[in-house]
């Protein structure tokens, strides 16, 4: 299996200071500082990065689920919401998902659903977050 590789440089003090991010891949590369992982300022943050890597695996793994039990989907629409608390702390993730789906029955939908929130590589690697909540429905 590959290994990937991302990339952060910091210079300064927390709350003066500044960074950049960098993807291996080349697909997404720019800044991030205190105010844009604390605050509303422009850049990205590490817990943003860590949303769309959980999203992403999230609806992958659903897709091969439901692949595997002939269902396989139109569409997956999922999102990540990473809440940062005191400490700071990751301290939830709720995700989102509305799928297209044809032919699935609604309880095996869910079943399938609540098994990629569970397997899915991301979300076995954030197991030490206190909770990473679903709500899945089919549109």
């Amino acid at each position: 299996m590959p290994i990937r590789t991302a990339n952060a440089v910091w210079k300064g003090t927390l709350k003066e200071g500044r960074g950049h991010l960098k993807l291996e891949s080349g697909v997404y590369e720019g800044p991030y500082t205190w105010a844009s992982r604390f605050a509303d300022a422009s850049g990205t943050n590490p817990e943003e990065l860590i949303g769309a890597a959980h999203a992403g695996c999230y609806a992958m793994f659903l897709s091969a689920l439901l692949t595997n039990n002939n269902t396989p989907p139109e569409e997956l629409n999922a999102t990540a919401r990473v809440h940062l608390g005191e400490g700071p702390t990751i301290t939830k993730i709720e995700l989102h998902l509305v799928a297209k789906v044809p032919g699935i029955d609604a309880n095996k939908f869910q079943e399938l659903a609540q098994e990629a929130k569970t397997k899915c590589p991301i979300s076995k690697a954030l197991a030490a977050v206190p909770e990473i909540s679903l709500e899945a429905r089919l549109a």
